[in-house]
């Protein structure tokens, strides 16, 4: 929701699907500003992933929005799609609280000058490099070899696991992955719906193009 056309119409159909996929449905809000984080929730979602978090007190905000009291102040609205239209005992306030996904994503220079902050706030489960727009913030855009963005990589690694924080990342190819799980990261984002698809089709046509070729030479 924050770079593409998704709204919540569109997102409660997409939810609705991965349901019946069996997929956990993972929602990446537009800001903290898109008040109440919690509407994804309510649609299903099961995790929500914020933009730009740059100090402790948005992220402690974040969370409040998240949980339900006494971990934070999610409104509650029982009965519709989130809890497939079935309100439960109290107790399903506690398991949502313990099943939904926190995710900050770290990506600008402030946030690095607060990563300890952030990263230490109770309730968040995730903590997520934005390479790119880090990199821009530094002053380094898309050098994704240089030597401030792999100190940035190994703090975020290095202060998650400190504080029992998944770190996570959407490496570039399949090499940059297992480097970076080595690493110590948790949570792997394996490319885009459209660069899967890309990647696919290409392979796919080289294949076609080199076999009609051989064929054509044949012939």
């Amino acid at each position: 929701m924050e770079h593409g056309r998704c709204d919540l119409s569109l997102l409660a159909g997409l939810i609705d699907s991965a349901h019946g996929a069996g997929i956990v449905p993972l929602v990446r809000v537009p800001d903290l500003t898109a008040r109440p984080l919690s509407r994804v929730l309510d649609l299903g979602a099961l995790g929500v992933m914020v933009p730009r978090v740059e100090t402790a007190e948005q992220m402690q905000e974040i969370v409040a929005q998240l949980k339900y009291a006494p971990e934070g102040r999610r409104g509650v609205a029982l009965g519709v799609a989130h809890d497939n239209f079935q309100a439960g005992p109290p107790s399903y306030l506690q398991d949502a609280n313990r099943d939904v996904l926190v995710i900050a994503l770290l990506e600008t220079a402030r946030a690095f000058e607060n990563l300890e902050a952030i990263i230490a706030t109770p309730g968040l489960d995730v903590a997520w490099m934005g390479h790119y727009d880090l990199t821009t913030s530094l002053g380094i855009p898309a050098q994704f070899d240089h030597p401030m963005f792999f100190d940035c990589m190994h703090r975020l690694v290095a202060v998650s696991r400190q504080h029992g924080v998944a770190p996570g990342f959407l490496p570039a190819n399949a090499a940059d992955t297992v480097h970076w799980v080595r690493e110590g990261f948790r949570i792997i984002s394996l490319g885009s719906d459209i660069g899967v698809y890309q990647a696919a089709m290409k392979n796919f046509r080289s294949a076609v193009l080199e076999h009609t070729a051989v064929r054509g030479a044949l012939a």
